[in-house]
């Protein structure tokens, strides 16, 4: 079974970054997180999981399957 509340530490090794990057992350309000009584920090596994994979660039097959229905959509019309 995983964790679905992960310690500041668990979060970083989730990530695979280090503490100090994921500390500036956190300020900056990039990372999702809990801070309960104003004191540790605290991820959701879901939310950083969701962040990792944010921001997705398509593969190649998908770039060639858009571009060729923009070309067939586009040579159909008069």
């Amino acid at each position: 079974m995983t964790k679905r509340i992960l310690s500041f530490d668990e979060g970083c090794e989730l990530l695979g970054l280090k503490p100090g990057y994921v500390y500036k992350l956190t300020a900056a309000g990039v990372l999702p997180f809990s801070k309960p009584n104003g004191k540790k920090i605290y991820f959701e596994r879901e939310k950083l999981e969701e962040w990792l994979l944010s921001n997705q660039s398509p593969g190649r097959v998908e770039r060639e399957r858009a571009a060729a229905t923009y070309v067939t959509s586009k040579s159909e019309r008069p």
